[in-house]
């Protein structure tokens, strides 16, 4: 995800051809410390994202003869950490499947206020940390121990089978098998 910019804000994208809803959205965002960017059709919404790399995109589906969809495509093609959600006002279950497939992260209904997307917004990213810890590397004995249980599973729980595909005698893969697991 982009990191905050220059003057500490965050950054919104904003593409919709409704020019009246992208200023209102505009002006909320900004009265919440954001930097808001404004676009009123697809290329203009990509030039922007290419410099700027917002935060958060936030697409409507139908512009001036364009699909929202399209765009959804291209900003992930461009940066795979922004979060997009997708506004219409014509919501349909098959519209909202197709955008999450295409890469928005959420899809929301027509109106909607910046609060509401705020919120769901900073909730999901609030999800992310937890699905991003690394775990530490294992160690070798782990992986080695984790190796050969998976050789031995795919053998049927064999061992003769699995010491030969391992490489190793009979007795030594017992030997192996009979100690604890290494912790990391």
């Amino acid at each position: 995800m982009s990191e905050v910019n220059e003057l500490g804000q965050r950054s919104v994208l904003i593409a919709d051809d409704d020019e009246n809803f992208r200023d209102r959205l505009a002006r909320a965002f900004e009265s919440r410390g954001w930097e808001a960017l404004r676009a009123d059709r697809i290329e203009a919404a990509l030039e922007l994202s290419r410099e700027n790399a917002p935060d958060l995109a936030i697409v409507d589906l139908r512009m001036a003869g364009e699909s929202g969809l399209d765009l959804i495509t291209k900003l992930r093609e461009l940066d795979a950490t922004v979060f997009i959600l997708m506004l219409t006002g014509y919501g349909s279950i098959a519209t909202a499947l197709e955008a999450v497939r295409r890469g928005a992260n959420h899809y929301m209904s027509k109106p909607v206020d910046a609060d509401q997307i705020l919120t769901v917004y900073e909730s999901m990213m609030a999800a992310i940390p937890l699905a991003s810890i690394e775990s530490p590397t294992p160690s070798l004995a782990r992986v080695e121990w984790e190796h050969i249980q998976r050789v031995l599973t795919d053998c049927g729980d064999n061992i003769s089978l699995a010491a030969k595909r391992l490489g190793l005698h009979r007795r030594s893969l017992q030997r192996k098998l009979s100690k604890y697991p290494p912790r990391v």
